[in-house]
């Protein structure tokens, strides 16, 4: 079985704008909620959100090509052209047709469909629409989009998985790549669902936070007081390579994908199990996958999105899976920075696994002011600050609507 290594990353999100801006928010417990600048939400219970501030596709992107692609797609060709060139290939010699492109979404182009039935309605229900509008919208269009721009002709499609969309794209990767299918595949999701469909939707469904008069504490995971997520939008993107083709061609490498577990809860569509039944059994396939004993784990990226139920479950499947080890262990949820990115949340904690492996610093669960008495509070959730320490395992964890669930296991180089 090959060995799998990134080798390339990327990142736009509601704390920085690229790899290393997103990582300095991190360790200084930075939060991306603000009131909404993207519409007005006067009539909305929530007021407010984590976005990509200052963005502008046409500082990146042809102005003519920016116009035919959604903002999700405007965050995935950014993420990807900092992870390709961070990566630094020879494209000379690269071989294009083990080149590949697996891309997260959740939602996909919802700002685009949003738009045309609104265009559509305002005149009178005559129906002229953008020719653009199913390619700006399909979830699919950014990997395409990317496989166009650097010639990738290997495998290429999207994973929709709600919350879990990236992460399924990066445990799919690694899978493709360990099997010999592809020397190299770009990876990651993204997703821009800060629209009016979108926050009336979450509100509708009382799973975001209404703290209208204090954003930047909204997000509260594992808190007493928390009540529910802060959307998010922006993306992130590895590239994953198979070992021997990294070392081959000198590529400075960050770490080893060493393999991830999926499960179903098969419980609730948005609900998790209460025992975290999932959860846990997704972390053990994950532990398995990767011939990873639970003392061996060092960090924890939590979903962690600061809803009362979803924090609990995933405490309950913690300790069910780690026991005493779980005392051992850091866990924290950067969510409670960037938000709920939704179908690119995997991909950003992703990176921000690899970071904390990378330099040795566990970034914090910041807005902690209460602890849950239901919770056990004697595990080390990092909560306020950063902390220094030795990370050589790290477990990415990403759980969707429809009860989907990942883990992925990141490794230290030796």
């Amino acid at each position: 079985m090959k060995r799998v290594v990134i080798t390339g990353m990327g990142a736009l999100t509601p704390i920085g704008k690229n790899l290393d801006e997103y990582w300095d928010g991190l360790k200084s417990g930075k939060s991306g909620a603000a009131p909404l600048t993207l519409f007005d939400p006067t009539y909305f219970k929530t007021k407010f959100a984590c976005e990509v501030k200052d963005f502008d596709p046409q500082q990146y992107i042809d102005r003519k090509e920016a116009r035919r692609m959604d903002r999700f797609t405007h965050f995935a060709m950014v993420t990807a052209e900092e992870a390709v060139k961070d990566a630094h290939f020879d494209f000379d010699v690269l071989d294009l047709d083990r080149a590949g492109v697996i891309w997260g979404a959740g939602i996909g182009g919802l700002r685009t469909l949003e738009q045309e039935v609104g265009t559509y309605a305002l005149k009178g229900g005559f129906p002229k629409y953008n020719p653009f509008m199913i390619p700006k919208m399909i979830a699919d269009i950014a990997p395409g989009y990317i496989s166009i721009k650097y010639g990738f002709r290997g495998i290429n499609y999207t994973t929709v998985s709600a919350c879990a969309s990236s992460s399924h794209a990066i445990i799919n990767a690694c899978d493709y790549i360990k099997l010999g299918k592809a020397d190299v595949i770009l990876t990651g999701g993204s997703e821009a669902a800060i629209t009016m469909t979108g926050l009336g939707g979450f509100n509708a469904m009382k799973a975001l936070s209404t703290r209208n008069d204090d954003p930047t504490t909204a997000s509260r995971p594992f808190d007493a007081d928390r009540e529910g997520f802060v959307l998010g939008e922006g993306g992130g993107c590895l590239i994953l390579e198979e070992y021997e083709h990294a070392v081959k061609r000198g590529a400075k490498i960050y770490a080893e994908v060493l393999g991830g577990g999926m499960t179903a809860d098969a419980h609730h569509i948005t609900a998790p199990h209460p025992d975290g039944l999932g959860a846990s059994n997704v972390m053990k396939l994950a532990l398995e996958d990767s011939g990873i004993r639970p003392e061996d784990v060092d960090y924890i990226n939590v979903h962690g999105t600061s809803t009362p139920l979803g924090d609990m479950a995933e405490t309950k499947a913690i300790l069910k899976v780690f026991g005493d080890a779980a005392y051992n262990l850091n866990i924290s949820s950067t969510k409670s920075m960037t938000g709920h990115l939704l179908g690119a949340a995997g991909a950003i904690e992703a990176i921000a696994c690899v970071m904390a492996i990378r330099e040795g610093i566990v970034p914090p669960t910041i807005n902690h002011f209460k602890n849950d008495e239901e919770i056990d509070n004697k595990l080390n959730f990092t909560f306020n600050s950063a902390q220094t320490c030795e990370v050589n395992v790290a477990l990415s964890n990403t759980f969707g609507f429809g009860g989907h669930n990942t883990s992925i296991v990141l490794r230290k180089m030796d």
